[in-house]
């Protein structure tokens, strides 16, 4: 009977393991869960801190090449929409791709922040919105695109119109939606490798920003700063050497 008495403690300290890792901790944009102290927050959170490849970045010396240009495959998506506390996101609909270095990256899903978090030459923008890409080999390519005032975009106002206020699950609103539309008519980039924006913090990231802000009228723009009124960028974070380049070419 002993032997059983232990592999059932045993079996009890595991699963006890594994809900506390199915919990993430509680982070925020400010105060003392904000990000200086995320790295404080759990272990898993350590690289927020100690990471030499973190993002977002001031965007201002760069090296200009001759790049690959991104190959864009990006079909219309239902708007698959919730609020996870910390951004407003769109699941998008399998089948939306780009080529990049003649390699395939999936869309997995859309999300924003306000005001931008990456800068150009110490300037911010009223928001940011990432389209995140995954490849079969599990790496991330991050494509970015800053938003600046000026007029109506009728592009966004399937996601506009459609933003739940509060913490939400996901609904599917009932309208669709084109990334492509998202994108600026001169599709040049800043590209640098990176991190996620948001705990853990996670570096591998291809980072791939638009250097041609896309406009958005004052009314739109408000209605992204209105859900999150203290904001949900976090601030630039050191380039420590890393090689920072801009397409040259269209």
């Amino acid at each position: 009977m002993k032997p059983i008495s232990i592999l059932a403690v045993i079996l009890t300290l595991l699963a006890a393991c594994s809900s506390k890792t199915q919990d993430s901790p509680h982070w925020t944009y400010e105060g003392e869960e904000g990000p200086e102290h995320w790295d404080d927050l759990d272990p898993s959170y350590a690289i927020c801190g100690t990471g030499i490849h973190q993002s977002p970045i001031e965007i201002s010396s760069t090296n200009e090449k001759d790049l690959p240009n991104i190959v864009f495959h990006y079909e219309s998506s239902q708007v698959n929409i919730f609020n996870n506390g910390h951004t407003v996101q769109v699941n998008y609909d399998v089948g939306s791709y780009i080529e990049l270095d003649d390699v395939r990256y999936d869309l997995l899903q859309f999300h924003y922040h306000t005001p931008s978090e990456h800068m150009i030459n110490g300037k911010s923008f009223p928001a940011e919105i990432h389209l995140v890409h995954e490849n079969m080999a599990k790496e991330l390519a991050v494509v970015g695109v800053l938003l600046q005032e000026g007029t109506k975009n009728s592009a966004f106002e399937p996601f506009i119109n459609n933003l739940p206020a509060e913490k939400s699950d996901v609904k599917d609103a009932g309208v669709k939606i084109n990334a492509n539309d998202f994108l600026p008519s001169i599709q040049t980039t800043f590209r640098y490798n990176g991190s996620l924006t948001t705990p853990p913090c996670s570096e591998g990231v291809s980072w791939l920003l638009m250097t041609t802000p896309v406009e958005l009228s004052s009314e739109q723009l408000s209605e992204l700063e209105s859900i999150f009124e203290e904001g949900n960028n976090r601030p630039v974070q050191p380039l420590n050497n890393r090689s920072l380049e801009e397409d040259s070419t269209p």
